[in-house]
Parts: structure tokens; sequence; C-alpha cells
């Protein structure tokens, strides 16, 4: 079965066409610009809640996921909240690859971020790729 790691750049476009932002704030902000009713924030953020409740899997920080999070910072110069997603990334790809799963892919919509994880050997696809 394939899987995916979204990073919220990536995610958000499941609930609102956006491109690079965060799902609950870039609703909340589209909220507040008119871009988006209330009404239609309210639905999408209901959607969301109820999607992470019942069809993420949330991954905790660890000390090896902190560990590769600061090489990846070091290593490709991303911001913290960029690496640490990076990571989170690669050590649930060594977890799945140690277990004979198919590989992991990396959707992000952020390109820098996209890069690094591809030069540490993940599979990558970017939303805005696909109009």
């Amino acid at each position: 079965m394939a899987a995916y790691f979204f990073d919220s750049s990536a995610l958000v476009k499941r609930y609102v066409q956006e491109t690079g932002v965060e799902v609950v704030s870039a609703l909340t902000r589209q909220t507040r610009s008119g871009a988006l009713s209330p009404t239609v924030t309210a639905i999408a953020l209901g959607e969301f809640r109820h999607d992470f409740a019942h069809q993420y899997h949330t991954v905790d920080i660890t000390p090896m996921v902190v560990d590769r999070a600061m090489n990846v910072a070091e290593t490709h110069a991303l911001r913290g909240y960029d690496a640490v997603q990076c990571a989170v990334a690669l050590v649930v790809h060594m977890y799945r690859h140690a277990l004979g799963m198919p590989t992991l892919t990396f959707v992000s919509a952020d390109a820098a971020l996209n890069s690094a994880a591809a030069a540490e050997g993940l599979l990558v696809d970017d939303p805005n790729a696909h109009p």
C-alpha cells in the first residue's frame, strides 16, 4: 500500500485552493481577508479536524527526530519547522523500509523542502505540479 507524508502546504489543498500556507492558519487568514466566507471556512475546518482525528497518523517528536532535524537543517539550510517535517518523513521512511513496506512519498508545495527531501533520498511530489 502506498504511503504519503503531507506537509501542511500540501495538505491544505485538500480543503481549499491555496498555495504555500498551513491548514488552519490558511483558512482563518482567508476568512479575515474576505477570500473565504465564514461558512466555507467553518466547513473546511470541520472537515480537516474530522480527517485529522480519523484519517491521518501523527508522529511523536522523539530525540531521534530532533537529532535528524538538526542534521537536515544544517545540511539544507531549512527553517526549524521544515527540518522537523523532513526529519519525521525520513524516520518514518526508515522504519517502513526496515519492515519491507513501500517507499514513502513526501508531498509538499514548498520547493526548498522538496529539494531537501529529495536530496535525502525521499520520493517527492509537489501538488502544485497537478493543476
